[in-house]
């Protein structure tokens, strides 16, 4: 599954502006993000400069919906695998996949992690439908009714971004990124059915 723009696409419009996604990542994956450029972008794609421009407003737009087809595939993947028969063992089980995968690919992970933070406002409704995404994914995992589940999938959104800036950016190893997602994802489910059994 990919996001998809704002207009109807038809289906060789859809097909360009995926290899256009796609020389992104392959690009960011090389070099980070210094070497997705949009001029590069559209020579990996054989297309025209003026065509990345149609689809994608700038480099960090381009970059946060190679985010979103990132989370696609790594929760697609977690999904198959149906981890886990609890509430928290699904949930923790996608918070380290999601770390795992980061951790093979940390340059592509830095790259967008710049991206999706940026302050460039053509990133925002692209960001705000990756971050929804992702909290849904969080619920689906959850599976089972957990009191302020809202709150819970918020805090949850955070800490894996925290997560993946310690993992991309501060260099964090592997496991102790992943130790710490599985105990937070653990907390915070044990505090909300705490809260409501004592409320």
């Amino acid at each position: 599954m990919r996001f998809t723009v704002t207009r109807t696409l038809t289906k060789d419009q859809q097909a360009r502006r995926e290899r256009l996604i796609d020389a992104a990542r392959d690009l960011a994956r090389e070099g980070g993000y210094p070497a997705v450029t949009m001029h590069d972008v559209a020579d990996r794609a054989g297309v025209a400069r003026a065509t990345v421009y149609r689809y994608f407003a700038t480099k960090d737009h381009l970059l946060t919906e190679v985010a979103a087809t990132w989370a696609h595939r790594i929760t697609g993947d977690i999904d198959a695998l149906a981890v886990g028969e609890t509430p928290v063992e699904r949930l923790t089980a996608l918070l380290v996949r999601i770390v795992e995968v980061a951790a093979q690919e940390r340059t592509l992970t830095s790259a967008i992690i710049q991206a999706v933070t940026s302050d460039d406002s053509s990133v925002d409704d692209a960001r705000t439908v990756l971050f929804l995404f992702v909290r849904d994914r969080l619920s689906a995992a959850i599976g089972e009714p957990v009191p302020a589940r809202e709150d819970v999938e918020v805090v949850l959104g955070h800490v894996l971004l925290a997560a993946l800036v310690s993992l991309a950016s501060l260099r964090r190893p592997t496991e102790e990124i992943a130790d710490m997602v599985r105990t937070s994802g653990r907390l915070v489910l044990a505090g909300a059915l705490a809260g409501a059994t004592t409320a």
